[in-house]
């Protein structure tokens, strides 16, 4: 059948897009999204594009020139303004003007007649003088007039000029024919979330541990006095563990003891109890007024809040009893408890995605999150999503973003790295990563290049948590102070997001012997610090969120460039803004237990640096000064005094 219509231009390989336009790429506020695209035609015309931009349920689209590269390869760019979603598509026409203009030009020689070349001409302009308004028209009308004169008088020569000159040129691309294009569908997406998705600090805290007497049970009012030195260290986003009533049901015991003593508190992700679930309160914590007061401290303090979004219940969570069907059941009809093999979570019932009131399930969970907002959280790091179908994800997500696209959620799930992936395609807007384990300079390099080089950049934002609860690397248990330093300068700067966990900031190290865990965790008893004890690196870690906060360059995530060294133990690297006003060095010792030292490459054409020029390093942990100069730099990084530099160039 021979087709009625047909795209007249073609238009391929669209970057950046998500699966073929299945997600929408992820983008903050007032950020550039670049766009390239093949473009061509049959024939010889000359072709036009413009990519064309708005946010969602917009009428009207903003429009910008694509330009054209080598072998049809064009590329425009736009800005966003807004967060929530946007759409963004291509428009691709043949240029009739401009192919006249070029097809004209090549005809006129000396003995040409060109009759035939000018009224095709002024058909094209009366076109666009029927599109144009107010005084364009009266200009486009007499030109057309001019030629018009022009051929009648015999003077060719005088109505070519006309018609290739600079005043029409300008006039014609005003009111362009794309009569003969295309328009690219479906559109593709954009989600923008706020500046703090891409450059944030995370501190983590338990509040029932920041009490100052041993084995009482702190509340939201000790965690208010708590938030003024998290702040002083430099931390924007306060996250908490899971603030609810905790079960009694087969509560665990110290170290994940299966026996609990009548003194335990249990663990606070074994959410239900006769005071409410998930939208209940911890008593011993205190109560809505007190929350309500933490709230306006963290919003004085500029501090936002993130809440630990956890679907598990408690044996004697209501929803127990009240919808049973939201469970998995074994053939005895007893409810299953969770299990991660080895581990057993007798304490924990998991939620059932798949119940058959799947509808009731999910618009609970969606009335939990929409709860807590209303309370004033804005960020929700989500225990184990890759456990829960991601459809879900992708509805409540885009649910609570139809009412509050301000919010933020974290994905916690460490698990495989497709399963990662989809779950930022789907809807979060930061996700844990496997930097926890990335120890080796070539381990670190591959990984972030990875995120923040291919196709992952798109989409994907990875949170640098150098701790958790669940996980106390290796290195940290055997590196002492040296190693949290080093790790602490790696997580803050080679992402712009990163968090620690309360207790890095004192070097905690004692691990269940041969396991990933914490000895005597905070996930099963209370802990009572002392802030100042010796040997913190409370000093250090204020430095390095201060150099974050004045340093622009490292506001930026996707603007990692590794530098050659000449010891595999220091890795370096560059992060700078894109005019170059703003640029940082980092240079960190990745052995704990010796100095080491190395040349660094210094990439002088990249930095706008001559060759022959001197520029000061700036070290920004220690406020030392050195004169640099030349495309090498030498350092010296040693556990007893600098594990690592966090260098401003400056120009003398």
């Amino acid at each position: 059948m021979i087709p009625q219509d047909y795209p007249r231009v073609n238009i391929e390989a669209v970057q950046p897009q998500i699966d073929c336009g299945r997600y929408p790429i992820k983008r903050i506020v007032g950020e550039k999204v670049v766009v390239s695209a093949d473009i061509y035609k049959e024939g010889h015309d000359k072709l036009a594009a413009v990519v064309k931009v708005r946010k969602l349920g917009q009428g009207k689209w903003q429009e910008s020139p694509m330009t054209l590269g080598l072998n049809d390869d064009w590329h425009g760019e736009f800005s966003v303004t807004a967060i929530g979603p946007w759409e963004y598509t291509i428009e691709a026409y043949a240029e009739h003007y401009l192919s006249w203009v070029e097809e004209i030009s090549k005809k006129n020689v000396p003995g040409a007649s060109l009759e035939s070349e000018l009224l095709e001409g002024l058909a094209i302009i009366r076109k666009a003088a029927t599109a144009a308004k107010g005084e364009d028209r009266t200009r486009l009308n007499g030109i057309v007039a001019a030629i018009e004169s022009a051929m009648a008088a015999g003077e060719q020569q005088g109505a070519v000029d006309l018609g290739i000159g600079g005043v029409l040129r300008s006039l014609m691309a005003k009111y362009p024919d794309r009569s003969e294009g295309y328009e690219l569908t479906p559109t593709l997406k954009i989600m923008v979330n706020r500046p703090i998705t891409r450059f944030a600090a995370w501190y983590e805290f338990f509040p029932r541990s920041q009490g100052s007497t041993p084995h009482r049970h702190g509340t939201l009012q000790d965690s208010i006095r708590r938030l003024h030195d998290i702040k002083a260290m430099g931390f924007d986003v306060i996250y908490l563990p899971p603030i609810h009533p905790i079960g009694h049901s087969f509560r665990k015991g110290k170290n994940n003891s299966l026996e609990a003593s009548a003194n335990d508190v249990g663990s606070p992700w074994a959410i239900g109890n006769e005071h409410g679930g998930h939208t209940a309160l911890e008593p011993q914590l205190g109560t809505w007024d007190d929350w309500d007061r933490f709230v306006a401290t963290c919003r004085e303090l500029e501090i936002e809040i993130a809440l630990d979004y956890v679907m598990n219940c408690s044996p004697d969570h209501p929803y127990v009893a009240e919808h049973p069907e939201w469970f998995f059941h074994r053939p005895d009809g007893s409810i299953k408890y969770a299990e991660n093999p080895p581990k057993k979570y007798q304490d924990v019932y998991p939620l059932n995605f798949g119940t058959t009131d799947r509808a009731g399930l999910w618009q609970e969970m969606l009335r939990v999150f929409l709860f807590w907002v209303d309370k004033g959280v804005t960020t929700f790091r989500v225990d184990n999503p890759h456990t829960k179908p991601v459809a879900f994800w992708e509805w409540v997500i885009a649910q609570v973003h139809s009412k509050h696209p301000e919010v933020i959620f974290l994905a916690e799930a460490f698990t495989k790295p497709k399963m990662m992936r989809l779950l930022a395609k789907a809807g979060y807007a930061q996700s844990y990563t496997y930097f926890t384990w990335r120890n080796s300079k070539e381990e670190l390099t591959e990984y972030v290049e990875e995120l923040t080089s291919g196709p992952m950049k798109e989409y994907f934002t990875g949170n640098f948590f150098a701790n958790t609860p669940d996980i106390l690397p290796p290195i940290l248990q055997v590196g002492g102070r040296p190693a949290f330093i080093m790790r602490a300068v790696l997580a803050a700067t080679l992402s712009s997001v990163y968090g620690i966990y309360s207790g890095y900031e004192l070097c905690e190290n004692e691990a269940i012997p041969g396991k990933e865990e914490y000895l005597d965790s905070e996930k099963y008893e209370i802990r009572v610090r002392d802030w100042r004890a010796p040997g913190n690196i409370v000093d250090i870690i204020t430095r390095i969120n201060q150099a974050r906060r004045e340093s622009p360059a490292l506001h930026g995530y996707n603007n990692v460039l590794f530098l050659a060294t000449d010891n595999p133990n220091i890795i370096a690297y560059a992060k700078m803004t894109e005019d170059r006003s703003d640029i940082i060095v980092c240079a960190v010792n990745l052995d704990p237990f010796h100095q080491q030292v190395s040349t660094i490459q210094i990439p002088l054409a990249t930095f706008d640096i001559a060759w022959d020029e001197q520029y000061q390093a700036h070290d920004l942990l220690t406020d030392q000064r050195y004169r640099w100069s030349g495309p090498t730099a030498y350092v010296e990084l040693s556990p007893h005094n600098t594990m690592a530099h966090i260098i401003k160039i400056r120009r003398w």
